[in-house]
């Protein structure tokens, strides 16, 4: 197999993961974000007519009270290309440490400036609109190829510069297989200034599901992807890394560098990430006076499953985050803001015997602990995690959202699975 291809083994029929333009030196350790691969097509004309969660969210009743202004999100991923009419005055001076030529304004996939746009993106000139229009963007560009032996370049370096600056809310849209050192530490610094980290879950729900880093770190939420039936997605990585579930099917993106036209297909658990630190920027700019502990509270509270009762899944963690709750409701309650709102309180409990309690009957083609399905058992034992499938959209209008937040800041005491 060539450099630069992801070597996580995927069945006949699901889509390989998206991978990144820069050479990956060993695909073993290889880093993949986590976005799906998806045939070109030309839909600049109508690419917002085909962001189907903005309605679902209930995106125009929330901008009428808050649109993430005086938020900053930092996107950890490939540059953000600042010139694009959904992005100008969008983006912020950001850091570049990518083994590549260019700036944090420069690039190199296409995948971060999708990325930047699903958080913050205005819809002007036809682009794509994000849910928090009134957040800024930090870009941080990064290389993310890997060795043999799971170490990544410069990840490290891009969440720590991503720590160091004002951003309150740090973006992750890709991740790998195995524990990085370095990484591990720079989130810890992360979680330790107070910041929100997000992280997407992976896209090999249906092949090998193995636990997915930086998401299975215990200071960062993992976020699964759900489409518009409110079904978790077929590729969507699942385990208990998984703590809620936000849009990541049917969602467009950039085709590549070129950044010239949008592509239909599954936005995978990187947009699902994107859409949960755009919710995220909602809630904290309404409440300014919040912090990270206060603001993870009440979106985690106000998921349809702890609205329900229901004790977390491995496949949608809580369930699908609605921030929509607190800004046109008023739900959710912020506690105390030095108390975490994991197991130190009692509010959430996201440890495995937590997981397996809730855990659903494996379907055919399913085996009962090794966290394997195939696509079509995947979906029957979605639908049986997270309660009646329809109840996640129909009138709840979810949201999507990951935050975290550790270290003496927001400490998510969870354990891991495997």
């Amino acid at each position: 197999m060539t450099a630069g291809e992801n070597r996580t083994a995927m069945p006949r029929n699901t889509r390989r993961l998206h991978r990144r333009a820069l050479p990956v030196l060993a695909a073993t350790g290889a880093w993949a974000v986590c976005l799906m691969g998806a045939a070109p097509a030309a839909v600049a004309e109508d690419v917002q007519s085909k962001q189907w969660y903005l309605d679902s969210m209930q995106a125009e009743q929330m901008w009428k009270v808050s649109t993430g202004e005086g938020i900053k999100v930092a996107v950890v991923d490939s540059g953000v290309d600042a010139s694009t009419p959904s992005l100008r005055g969008q983006v912020l001076p950001g850091k570049d440490f990518a083994k590549a030529a260019g700036g944090p304004h420069d690039d190199y996939d296409g995948h971060g400036t999708t990325m930047a746009e699903l958080i913050a993106g205005t819809g002007k000139g036809g682009g794509l609109k994000g849910l928090a229009p009134g957040a800024k963007i930090f870009p941080v560009r990064t290389s993310l190829a890997g060795d043999k032996e799971g170490k990544y370049d410069t990840a490290d370096k891009a969440v720590r510069a991503a720590a160091d600056s004002d951003a309150q809310i740090i973006n992750m849209s890709f991740g790998g297989e195995y524990v990085d050192q370095p990484l591990k530490k720079a989130i810890e610094y992360a979680a330790g200034k107070g910041k929100l980290l997000l992280a997407g879950s992976g896209n090999d729900g249906a092949g090998k599901n193995r636990p997915f880093y930086p998401a299975a770190y215990p200071q960062v939420i993992g976020v699964g992807s759900v489409d518009a039936q409110g079904e978790v997605s077929k590729f969507s990585g699942h385990g208990n890394h998984v703590s809620v579930v936000a849009p990541g099917s049917d969602i467009p993106r950039w085709c590549d560098k070129n950044l010239k036209t949008y592509c239909d297909g599954d936005g995978g658990t990187s947009a699902a990430t994107a859409i949960a630190s755009a919710s995220a920027a909602l809630i904290w700019s309404k409440h300014r006076d919040w912090n990270a502990n206060q603001v993870a509270r009440v979106l985690v509270g106000t998921t349809d499953g702890v609205m329900e009762n229901r004790n977390p899944s491995k496949y949608v963690g809580y369930g699908a985050v609605r921030p929509r709750l607190n800004l046109l409701e008023g739900k959710g309650e912020p506690g105390n803001p030095k108390q975490p709102a994991f197991l130190d309180n009692g509010d959430f409990d996201t440890s495995k015997a937590a997981f397996e309690k809730s855990a659903p009957t494996p379907g055919k083609g399913e085996e009962a602990d090794s966290g394997k399905a195939d696509a079509g058992s995947q979906g029957e034992s979605s639908k049986a995690a997270s309660g009646s499938n329809s109840t996640l959209w129909t009138g709840l209008g979810i949201a999507a959202a990951v935050i975290v937040l550790g270290g003496g800041a927001f400490a998510f005491m969870r354990a891991r699975r495997g």
